[in-house]
C-alpha cells in the first residue's frame, strides 16, 4: 500500500497570498498558471484543485474580501442588536479597513488595464455577496411592516448598495487624506443617504451629502 505523501497542501490563503505577493513584486499578472506554479514551487495540480484559472483566482481574492469581513463584523459581540443601518456602517468601515491593509494589491487589481469594465469583471462575485447582504437587511426591515404598501423593494436596494460600494471603492481609490479620514465621512454619508432615501425622508441628506461631494471635487 502506497505510503500517503507527508508534504503539507497549500491552502487557498496560501496561493492567494503567492499570487498577491508576485504581482507586487513583479508589477504584473502572471502570463500562465504553469508560469506562476513554477516560480513558487508549486505543483499545478495543486493551484487547479483550487482555482481553473488566474482569473478565478483574481476573483476569489474579493471573495476573501467579503468574507473575512462578514467574519469580523459577526464576531462584534452587539452586531446583532445594531439597527441595520449601523450593520451597513460596520460592514463599509469592516471592508474598508481590509482593504486599505492590502490597498497597494488593491490599485494594481483595479488599474490592472485600461477599461474600467475589464478590471471590474473580477468583482462579479463581490458583487453577488454584496447585494445579498443588503437583501437580507432590507428583508428584516421588511418583517416589521404590516402593509405589503410599505414595504421596500429588497432588489431595489440591493442594487443601490452596490452602486454605493463602487463610489466608495472609487473615492477610496483617490482618497489622499491622513488615515483615509475621508473616505470615512464619505461612508458615514452615504449610508445616511440611502437609509434616508430607505425610509422617504431623503431631502436633507440628499442636500447635505450632494454639497460634501461638490466640495471633495471642486476644492
Amino acid at each position: 500500500m502506497a505510503k500517503k505523501s507527508e508534504t503539507k497542501k497549500n491552502t487557498d490563503d496560501q496561493i492567494i497570498g503567492m499570487y498577491m505577493d508576485y504581482v507586487l513584486e513583479h508589477e504584473t499578472v502572471p502570463k500562465s498558471v504553469y508560469k506562476f506554479c513554477k516560480i513558487n514551487n508549486l505543483k499545478e495540480e495543486e493551484f487547479y484543485k483550487l482555482f481553473s484559472s488566474i482569473e478565478a483566482l483574481q476573483a476569489a481574492i474579493w471573495d476573501k474580501f467579503y468574507s473575512n469581513t462578514i467574519k469580523v463584523v459577526m464576531n462584534e459581540e452587539a452586531y446583532e442588536s445594531f439597527s441595520n443601518k449601523d450593520k451597513m456602517l460596520t460592514f463599509f468601515f469592516t471592508m474598508f479597513e481590509l482593504l486599505t491593509m492590502n490597498r497597494s494589491y488593491v490599485l494594481f487589481a483595479l488599474k490592472e488595464h485600461k477599461s474600467v469594465l475589464k478590471n471590474l469583471s473580477q468583482l462579479k462575485g463581490l458583487r453577488t455577496n454584496i447585494k445579498s447582504f443588503a437583501t437580507e437587511l432590507v428583508q428584516d426591515a421588511n418583517a416589521d411592516k404590516n402593509y405589503k404598501i410599505t414595504k421596500k423593494s429588497p432588489q431595489l436596494y440591493a442594487e443601490g448598495a452596490w452602486l454605493q460600494f463602487l463610489f466608495l471603492l472609487k473615492f477610496w481609490m483617490d482618497d489622499t487624506s491622513t488615515g483615509f479620514e475621508k473616505t470615512d465621512l464619505a461612508i458615514e454619508k452615504s449610508v445616511k443617504t440611502i437609509f434616508d432615501v430607505f425610509e422617504n425622508t431623503p431631502l436633507e441628506s440628499i442636500i447635505d451629502f450632494g454639497k460634501f461631494l461638490y466640495k471633495e471635487k471642486f476644492a
